[in-house]
């Protein structure tokens, strides 16, 4: 059994890897192929200079992509079958037991995993993003964003971890429904506290100021029956150019959150139907959905894990001589993703249809007219290339390409009319 569990997992990862670069290089050239010219629904308000920068922004950041993917691959086969995680365990284990040999040996794979990571974000950053005028981060904010996102992630991340693992040791065989329900629980609460507690680590929130802006804001939350907590300005200028909005907490706690640079890009009544189609998810339970597909899939991956968390093929099959819970939960987390990839269409496809219906819904609240103008200046802004690749888009894009979207909201009749 163990050899066939080797030989099913290095055909998937073959696979997964061999897809993910096809898909990658494919969205490349498709890309670069269609540089020269800007489509045809777009030509009046994108210029050729604007296509151009966008097509050159995709093409590098999917050309360094690339590379990413290679690295993490190489990475899951050194802890794995190169004996990364067996090593890790040798070292470990005749030092600490229990509770504190698998914080160790969790924290130990987050260390590796950040340090090979630094030099990819840096790269990002400081040379793709500044290349094209988007980073506006210095080195000490990086840095120093870096520091707090490791002292948030352990002071978080240790006692839950702590909590999983004690859960997975205590609870029997069906260690897994608790854990999933300490897992949802855990999820809640951070949806609950993350914008007046941890957010504000990070980013300055400011509340929006009167003027036609908030009083639109306001009327339209009153015509589509919506409570939020605040109105907030966010600096988003301070690490990047790119502008976005979006809505945060959960229950009574619901921020509405607006970058300094959508707020300099966009006039009042194109932020109103920005902010209307982002109603719109709410409004039809977009996000509740989510919560609840999240929640099920951890259920079932859970369940898998309690299947497999005692059988010794399990841990062999994938280089690791030795077996125990936190072994499980390393083993399952790293190699499931190789084996969900080709799924990945159908979170995308499920993505993209809300994001239509809340396109329909903001084009009966506010103007269609605006969000479209409002989504053609955040992809010339955003340097989002208004030509993907079909199939990569299909993989990956949780939002419909640009042609695809505006075409709807073109057909609404206040448009059809005019």
């Amino acid at each position: 059994m163990t050899s066939n569990f080797t030989t099913l997992f290095l055909i998937a990862f073959a696979l997964t890897l061999g897809i993910r670069l096809w898909l990658k290089m494919r969205h490349i050239r498709f890309v670069a192929a269609h540089r020269e010219s800007v489509p045809a629904n777009f030509a009046e308000q994108i210029s050729l200079a604007d296509h151009k920068k966008a097509a050159d922004y995709t093409v590098d950041r999917n050309k360094f992509a690339l590379r990413s993917i290679i690295v993490d691959a190489a990475l899951l086969l050194a802890l794995t079958l190169g004996g990364g995680l067996a090593a890790l365990h040798d070292f470990w284990s005749p030092q600490l037991d229990g509770l504190a040999y698998g914080l160790a040996m969790i924290f130990s794979l987050m260390l590796i995993s950040g340090i090979i990571d630094l030099p990819f974000s840096l790269y990002q950053q400081f040379v793709i993003e500044a290349r094209y005028g988007f980073n506006r981060m210095t080195p000490g904010l990086f840095f120093t964003d870096l520091l707090k996102q490791t002292l948030v992630g352990i002071a978080i991340g240790a006692p839950v971890i702590a909590a999983v693992l004690w859960l997975m040791g205590a609870m029997g065989n069906f260690w897994w429904f608790y854990v999933w329900i300490f897992w949802c629980a855990f999820n809640l609460l951070i949806l609950f506290v993350y914008p007046t507690w941890i957010a504000p680590l990070f980013n300055k929130f400011s509340p929006l100021e009167d003027g036609e802006m908030k009083s639109r804001i306001e009327a339209l939350l009153v015509r589509c029956g919506f409570r939020s907590s605040g109105l907030f300005v966010m600096d988003g200028s301070k690490r990047s150019s790119h502008g976005n909005a979006y809505f945060t907490g959960f229950g009574q706690n619901k921020r509405i959150v607006f970058f300094d640079t959508l707020l300099a890009r966009l006039a009042p009544t194109e932020i109103e139907a920005v902010l209307a189609h982002e109603l719109g998810h709410f409004r039809h339970h977009h996000v509740i959905q989510r919560i609840v597909l999240m929640f099920a899939i951890s259920l079932g991956f859970l369940w898998l894990l309690g299947q497999l968390i005692n059988t010794g093929w399990f841990y062999s099959g994938l280089g690791v001589p030795a077996q125990n819970t936190a072994l499980a939960l390393i083993l399952f987390f790293l190699v499931i993703p190789v084996f969900t990839f080709p799924l990945s269409p159908l979170g995308s496809y499920l993505s993209r249809r809300n994001e239509f219906e809340a396109d329909a819904y903001a084009a009966e609240h506010a103007s269609a007219g605006d969000l479209v103008r409002a989504l053609v200046k955040l992809y010339q802004d955003n340097a989002s290339t208004l030509t993907p690749d079909p199939l990569h888009s299909l993989f990956y894009d949780s939002h419909p390409p640009a042609a695809q979207r505006i075409a709807r909201l073109l057909q609404q009749p206040e448009l059809v009319q005019s």
